[in-house]
């Protein structure tokens, strides 16, 4: 199947400005031709579409998602038997929504694999991810790494099984392994099918603490290149995010949060030398005043230094690369206790994480930043591509690269809020039928009407320890 994109304004990822009333030639998964285009030496059977007014840009991609963040109790037990379809459901999503290649880089790998697979195999549709499976060095779901309090309530058959899906051989224990032992191990995590490796070279909360010596973080990325896989860390201090610059990582994933330390000018110069992705993770200045109003004071001040981060990587002309954590929250999580009020509960306007919106404004925390329209659409294609590798097939609109575009109703380069207009989304020269996405609704679905019974039940406390039935 051939199509021709007629009259565009393309703004394609490679020139310094947008190409107008510019064509682009498709024939099955990939691009043929950009520019102008002999009409006379079409292949038969072509689709033409007419895009005179609409401004097409590459696939969005996003370096950071979770495609199964059903990580509280309920969901992980309700849903059993059907962590691939969520995965399935979250990429889907990602799709609907502009993302046409997600990196997902922490879940469960097994589940992760087959779904990637399933995509891949062109069985079902979705966006194209590629995984992680564990963050090496840290530990099971229901460990002290993540969501520790699961342990008081979940049989230990269960936290023993959850815990071994998500962290298999590739926990804490590593820390204590010489270098050797160390690529060793993840040589052979890289044999069971990932697409690349992170490590956490800070604990994960509240993330000062290294995780990994220097020596070990030089090996683990050696053994990711001997595969020709990237190696990126899982960063938490101005120390643990210049190790892990130092020990030669392709990226850093959230390189902004360095808790209540600004990055030193130093490391921002090592990063832009060395061409080193720098993940960000940014809140709009709306999203920020919501942060220091809402959550605890000994939060904010890291907030305060993401976003100071956040401009200095911007001016130091580091190589930025669009993420968020992007995921899809089970209905019910806003109501557990353990979240209240955080940043990925904060309102929809603003929220950086959703898998839905989250990358929209991310664009908008940037703009406000002072970051380039240009490097802007950069850090959300062409940088994310180079970063993992995989330039030769994504992340601009070139002849021989994958058929991955963007229709737009309004210019993007104008404002960041045209990132949102979208009229049409194409993965590998198909368009996507977005009102049918997703296929099947698990986490998306809407929480249910409460049952019959609730509305007879009278709780003997209600909030605050107060009798809910009193009159008094």
């Amino acid at each position: 199947m051939a199509i021709l994109i007629e009259n565009a304004t393309v703004i394609d990822g490679v020139a310094d400005t947008a190409r107008e009333n510019c064509s682009i030639l498709i024939e099955g998964e990939r691009i043929v031709q950009v520019g102008d285009v002999d009409c006379e030496k079409l292949p038969a059977g072509l689709e033409r579409i007419d895009a005179r007014g609409r401004f097409i840009i590459p696939g969005l991609m996003n370096a950071n998602v979770h495609l199964f963040m059903a990580v509280n109790l309920e969901s992980l037990s309700r849903y059993w038997d059907r962590y691939e379809d969520i995965i399935l459901e979250a990429s889907q999503v990602a799709l609907k929504h502009g993302l046409t290649t997600v990196f997902d880089t922490w879940g469960p790998r097994r589940f992760l694999i087959a779904a990637r697979d399933r995509i891949a195999s062109g069985e079902t549709v979705g966006a194209r991810f590629f995984c992680a499976g564990n963050i090496v060095g840290l530990d099971g779901l229901f460990s002290p790494d993540f969501f520790s309090r699961a342990q008081e309530v979940a049989s230990a058959v269960m936290t023993r099984r959850i815990n071994a899906i998500w962290a298999e051989d590739m926990g804490r224990h590593l820390m204590w392994k010489t270098p050797g032992q160390v690529s060793a191990a993840i040589d052979a995590y890289l044999g069971r099918g990932i697409d690349f490796i992170k490590y956490a070279s800070n604990e994960h909360y509240p993330g000062a603490f290294l995780a990994f010596s220097p020596d070990q973080q030089r090996a683990i990325v050696d053994a990711a290149h001997a595969r020709g896989k990237t190696a990126q860390a899982h960063s938490m201090s101005v120390e643990g995010l210049r190790i892990a610059v130092e020990a030669g990582c392709d990226l850093i994933q959230h390189c902004n949060k360095t808790g209540p330390v600004p990055i030193p000018g130093d490391t921002l110069d090592l990063m832009a030398r060395r061409n080193t992705g720098a993940v960000v993770f940014p809140q709009t200045d709306a999203g920020l005043a919501w942060l220091l109003e809402n959550l605890p004071e000994e939060q904010q001040e890291s907030w305060r230094v993401s976003h100071r981060n956040a401009c200095n990587l911007v001016s130091a002309g580091v190589k930025l690369l669009l993420a968020n954590d992007g995921a899809i929250m089970p209905p019910e999580w806003p109501t557990d206790p353990q979240w209240g009020k955080s940043w990925v509960t904060a309102p929809e306007a603003f929220n950086l994480a959703k898998l839905t919106t989250g990358h929209f404004v991310w664009f908008e925390a940037m703009a406000e930043k002072g970051c380039p329209p240009m490097a802007m659409l950069h850090a959300a294609t062409r940088n994310i591509a180079e970063a993992y590798g995989m330039a030769d097939d994504l992340g601009t609109i070139a002849a021989g690269k994958y058929a991955d575009l963007l229709i737009l109703e309004k210019n993007p380069l104008l404002d960041a809020k045209n990132y949102r207009t979208i009229l049409s989304v194409m993965k590998s020269g198909k368009i996507i039928d977005r009102e049918a996405l997703p296929e099947h609704r698990l986490m998306s679905r809407d929480i249910e009407a409460p049952c019959e019974e609730e509305g007879r039940h009278i709780p003997f406390l209600g909030s605050g320890g107060r009798f809910p039935f009193s009159c008094c």
